[in-house]
């Protein structure tokens, strides 16, 4: 089977689109067929090495797990002996640990939900990562009617989807984002729409119950500034240094909530097929639309992620195997 292969850390130039032996399932999980793939950025934090801190979990040296790629969709084409749930032809999502980027993935059945007829396959390959990782900040931030939501950085991946769903939850939600993507963020339902290019949302007099960082590009006692007395910061960036990424703001945030009426907190996204399906259920019945920017064939992957590093994407970059 063709995939996307690395084997050193390093700008997309180390990306091969390469023959490798098809995996073998083991009794837990199915073999999906592999329809469509997005780009995350954690993939470019796994092909970077970067922030160091990062090279504990994915090799010092180089990397151990060579296929990038975590989130999926397809079909089930082979079910191990123990592998309950799922059959032959099923159409199915997720997130995987990596290897993702390929024509064929070994997976967990309990790493993925079915996919409704209504979505497509490319949509279905956005919601694991980014729409997840968008459902869980909001839900730390204890987002809903009545609340008012800012979104830092709501033109990318993550953030289209945190303005679509705190609209959804019943939040007024308000979007920073440049000033090409103020149209873009506007029709996905934001009430509110800030260009970062020509104010700093942190010195405004605009005050939000909820803030939602996902570009890491002010310090924390800015958004206390903007912040209601109660109100929940939650940091989900990947912003920081080139070897500790973003954990002293994690940890500044750990440290420093406890002594405020303000809560500050740090996101862990965590795989859930049960949010997956929840997401896929609001994509097919209309509440939700992924948006997707440009979709690549799997052998220009390179050429995706370098979009991705220049551009900042307006949503997600899909990849079709």
């Amino acid at each position: 089977m063709k995939a996307i292969v690395y084997d050193e850390y390093g700008s997309a130039e180390v990306l091969r689109h390469t023959d490798v032996e098809k995996p073998a399932i083991g009794d837990d999980e199915v073999l999906v067929r592999v329809r469509a793939a997005s780009v995350n950025h954690g993939d470019l934090a796994a092909m970077h090495g970067s922030p160091a801190l990062l090279r504990l979990a994915f090799g010092l040296r180089r990397p151990r797990q060579t296929i990038l790629g975590r989130a999926v969709a397809g079909t089930v084409e082979a079910v191990g002996a123990k592998a309950t749930g799922l059959r032959v032809g099923d159409e199915v999502f997720g997130e995987m640990s990596q290897r993702g980027f390929a024509e064929y993935v070994a997976a967990p059945v309990a790493h993925l939900a079915p996919k409704p007829a209504e979505v497509t396959f490319a949509q279905a390959a956005t919601l694991p990562v980014a729409a997840t990782t968008a459902l869980q900040a909001l839900r730390l931030g204890e987002a809903g009617p009545g609340r008012t939501v800012l979104v830092n950085g709501a033109s990318g991946g993550v953030g289209t989807f945190t303005v679509q769903l705190a609209r959804t939850l019943g939040a007024e939600a308000t979007g920073v984002c440049s000033t090409r993507n103020l149209d873009l963020v506007r029709s996905i339902g934001a009430h509110h729409v800030i260009d970062y290019t020509r104010e700093d949302v942190t010195r405004g007099a605009g005050r939000f119950d909820v803030v939602i960082d996902l570009a890491g590009n002010h310090r924390l006692s800015a958004f206390r500034r903007v912040l209601t007395p109660k109100g929940v910061y939650v940091s989900s960036s990947g912003a920081g240094g080139a070897v500790l990424g973003p954990l002293p703001r994690l940890i500044a945030a750990a440290v420093t909530s406890p002594f405020l009426s303000q809560r500050l907190r740090g996101l862990a996204a965590r795989r859930s097929a049960e949010d997956l399906a929840l997401l896929a259920g609001l994509v097919a019945t209309g509440k939700i639309t992924p948006v997707i920017e440009r979709t690549y064939p799997l052998s220009e992957t390179a050429d995706a992620i370098r979009l991705l590093e220049a551009e900042h994407a307006r949503g997600k970059i899909v990849l079709t195997a």
